[in-house]
Order: structure tokens, then C-alpha cells, then sequence
């Protein structure tokens, strides 16, 4: 029995050191007892070999496997180490195990480490800063109870967003302080050793009632997104009890206020629903994805380009349209001489849907109910963007937009009038260009594609 004592609960590189020579030993996960500095330990444990292991031949492991378990270490999972042993040791006979998202241990890992990202992202949402006054100067402190072990691996983010200001963050485990040039470390606080206030405090209420939209108001999503157990760190959430009381109020005077005047605050309220959308939950891609692909372009562009979902290079870079049918889109824009900057573009499905195959993601068709869930996005974004025509690609976009199955072949080529307002004009996606084997005949398709694109334009001015 072997048994392996961390120094601290987020180590990963002690974790990592201690795993690689255990594994080139040839060490079973079942033989190894992990512990965390003096916590109490396996019943075993102190009898177990903490000598070093005779090395064996070192093993490459894929970066999938580096990052998962950087993330995953941080978790409160009392058998974090142990799992991500054993993943280590079955690598070695199973190199293409990281792409098998459905094995019970990778799934249960990417689980843990979803856990993780979810945690450190309510961090630098939730922390709230209260100026106090030492020997210095002003110093900010703010109070944090994480679910894991987060505090060190997020310091990074804090200094890079305050990296003029003096500050210092407590959490019951540790507390991280930034003097202007250097982070150091100190003891586990409690709640009493953080101000309760400062005179900021009423500058900030009076900014969120102001930004507060009723509008978007959703008591389940907003619980979801922000826990109670973090209100009493946030001087604004005080204020929200009374802002849902008069939200129909006052959403019944923004409606108003709005008809009066064109634009008002959509700039605001389109960055708000991006914003937004990076969390969404509403159907299972989010799952697989890297992240929210959301649209892009002009609040007020007149011209609104509707595609699938993003592809391999979208979920990576978070952009719509930036791979090979985004290449593709971009030519026909040009030639119909409509300029890119000036269009909102952005996807039926904000997630990207594939089946792993080696190392390849393969692009997987929406179905329909991810289509509809993702609809409420669309028509959010069409509401704020308000376009006169929505270019429909391909069939999936066109259902999001009328809530049922259209015809390319029958609709293509014809305004139809939307619900809400404006028109939709249908044409192919550009990917269908690109699977299409005949040359001839991919050159006519996509010069119809171009005149699709050139003669939407045209209905409202826009090109050439």
C-alpha cells in the first residue's frame, strides 16, 4: 500500500508528480492511499510504503486529460485524486479513452470539473468589494464562500481586473491579498473579519435599480444563475424583493416608453442577453460544447442572417461563421456587395452538436426540440435587432424562425412575412455548397446562393 500526503487540497502539480511516478511504477489504483496534509487518512495509512516508487517508462497523455484534471482538483470530491489515478492508469492501455465521453469515469470527471468552472464563475460574478481604510490607504476587502477549492486558481482574474487597487479576498479556507505588485497568502477568515459597507454601496444600488429590466425578469434562471447563499455578499440583492414586486409595473412603462421612441436602450439589453445566453441550459448540447456561440453585428442592422449552429472552428473561437461555410458566406457577401460589418448574423442553435470520432468533432444535425429550445434566443435577438429581412440558410434556421418544417425548394426565394414583424427570405446554408461533389454544379448553386443574398439586400438597400 502506498499512501501519498499533498501538501494542500488544490496542488495539482504535487498531485501530478506523486501520479506519474506511481503510474511508471506500475502502482495499481487500489494500492494508493491519498491525503491532504493532516487530514485523517485511509484506516491503512499509517502502515502504507511512502517511500519512493522505482521509476518505469514515462507515457504521454493527451491535453484533454492535463486540463480535466487541473479543474478537477480543485473540486471538494473527496475521491478527486483517486478517480483521476485511475483514468491515468487505464490511458496507458486505453490512449483514446478522453474521447469516449460516454465511459462512467470520464463522464463523472468532466462532471466534477463542470462543478469546478460553474464555481470559479460565480466567483468573479459574485465577489463585491468594500473599501476600508488601513495604514496604507484604502484597501477593498470582499467576503466569498466557495464550494471548492477555487480561491488560488482564481487570483489570476482578480489581478488582471484590479491590478491598481490594493485587495485583499477571505474565504473560510484561505485568503488571498494583492498589494499593487504582489499576491501573498494568509489564514481561513469568517464573515466578521469583512465591512459590512461602505459609502459606495448607495452609488451602486442606485446603478442596478436603474439597470434592473423587468422584462427579462425570470425569478427560476436568475435562483439558478445566483444562488441565495451569495446575497448577503451583494449590496444590490437587497434591493431585489421590491424590484420583482413592481417588475410588471414597470415592464408595462418600459413597453410604453418604447413605442414612443426608436432604439432606446438595445445595445445594452442585446450585450445583457449575450451575456445571458453564455449560461444557457436550455437543451443538453451544453453539455459537450465549449461554449455559447452567440450572434454578432449592429443592434440596429436591417439585415439579419440566420444560420444552423456553430461548427468545430465557432465553438472554439465563440464567433459564428468563422470556418469553411463561414469562408464561403463571407465570398457570397461580398460579390452580392453587402458588407459583413452591417448585417447581424447568428445561429438557430447557439451550441455546437457532434459525435466524437477519434479526434475529430463530426458536425451532428439539431433535432427538433433542440431547435425549439433555442428558439426563445432568436426571437429575443429579433426583437432587440428588429430587422426588416431575416435570411433564413438552410431548414433548421427557417423552422426556428416560423416554429414549423419549411420546404427550401418551395419557399426559396420569396419574402414571407414574420411574426413580430418583417420578412424572411429562405435560401441554402453554405455548407450544403460545400458537400456538393460536382463542380459544375456547385458553381451554380453558389451563384444562386450570391443572387439569394444580393436580392434580399436589395428590399431593403443594402447592396448591390
Amino acid at each position: 500500500m502506498h499512501a501519498v500526503i499533498l501538501p494542500q487540497s488544490d496542488d495539482f502539480d504535487a498531485w501530478r508528480d506523486a501520479a506519474r511516478s506511481l503510474a511508471a511504477g506500475g502502482v495499481a489504483p487500489e494500492d494508493v492511499v491519498w491525503q491532504v496534509g493532516d487530514a485523517p487518512g485511509d484506516l491503512f495509512a499509517s502502515t502504507a510504503d511512502t517511500g519512493p516508487t522505482p521509476p518505469g517508462p514515462s507515457f504521454a497523455v493527451p491535453r484533454a486529460f492535463i486540463d480535466l484534471a487541473k479543474r478537477a482538483i480543485l473540486a471538494r470530491e473527496p475521491e478527486r485524486f483517486a478517480l483521476l489515478y485511475t483514468l491515468l492508469v487505464r490511458l496507458r492501455h486505453e490512449p483514446k479513452l478522453m474521447d469516449d465521453r460516454a465511459d462512467p469515469l470520464v463522464r463523472r470527471l468532466d462532471t466534477i470539473a463542470k462543478d469546478v468552472r460553474r464555481d470559479i464563475h460565480k466567483m468573479r460574478a459574485f465577489v463585491r468589494f468594500r473599501e476600508v481604510a488601513d495604514d496604507d490607504g484604502a484597501r477593498f476587502v470582499a467576503w466569498f464562500e466557495p464550494d471548492h477549492h477555487i480561491v488560488r486558481a482564481n487570483a489570476g482574474f482578480f489581478i488582471d481586473r484590479f491590478a491598481s487597487m490594493r485587495w485583499s479576498i477571505l474565504t473560510p479556507e484561505v485568503s488571498i491579498h494583492w498589494d499593487g505588485k504582489t499576491l501573498s497568502e494568509g489564514p481561513g477568515a469568517s464573515k466578521a473579519d469583512a465591512p459590512d459597507g461602505d459609502p459606495t454601496e448607495e452609488v451602486w444600488k442606485t446603478y442596478y435599480a436603474n439597470i434592473f429590466n423587468p422584462a427579462r425578469l425570470k425569478i427560476g434562471a436568475m435562483l439558478r444563475e445566483m444562488p441565495r447563499k451569495y446575497w448577503k455578499n451583494m449590496p444590490e440583492t437587497a434591493l431585489v424583493p421590491a424590484l420583482i414586486a413592481g417588475a410588471q409595473a414597470r415592464e408595462s412603462g418600459m413597453i410604453e416608453t418604447a413605442r414612443d421612441r426608436v432604439g432606446g436602450n438595445s445595445t445594452g439589453a442585446l450585450a445583457a442577453l449575450r451575456e445571458e445566453a453564455m449560461g444557457c441550459t436550455r437543451c443538453p448540447l451544453y453539455k459537450p460544447a465549449t461554449q455559447t456561440v452567440f450572434g454578432e453585428g449592429p443592434v440596429d442592422a436591417a439585415m439579419m442572417v440566420v444560420g444552423e449552429q456553430p461548427g468545430d472552428q465557432e465553438d472554439l473561437a465563440g464567433r459564428p461563421f468563422v470556418g469553411p461555410a463561414g469562408q464561403v458566406f463571407d465570398r457570397a457577401l461580398a460579390e452580392a456587395q453587402v458588407d459583413r460589418s452591417r448585417v447581424y448574423v447568428t445561429n438557430a442553435v447557439k451550441h455546437f452538436k457532434f459525435e466524437q470520432r477519434g479526434k475529430r468533432r463530426i458536425h451532428s444535425k439539431p433535432g427538433i426540440g433542440e431547435i425549439d429550445a433555442c428558439r426563445w434566443w432568436i426571437d429575443q435577438e429579433r426583437m432587440l435587432v428588429k430587422p426588416q429581412v431575416t435570411v433564413a440558410m438552410g431548414a433548421t434556421a427557417a423552422r426556428s424562425l416560423f416554429g414549423r418544417t419549411v420546404t427550401i425548394g418551395r419557399e426559396r426565394g420569396r419574402a414571407i412575412a414574420l411574426p413580430g414583424g418583417g420578412v424572411a427570405w429562405i435560401t441554402v446554408h453554405p455548407s450544403y455548397l460545400l458537400r456538393l461533389p460536382d463542380e459544375v454544379q456547385k458553381a451554380e448553386e453558389y451563384a444562386r446562393f450570391v443572387e439569394d443574398l444580393r436580392a434580399a439586400a436589395a428590399m431593403i438597400g443594402v447592396g448591390g
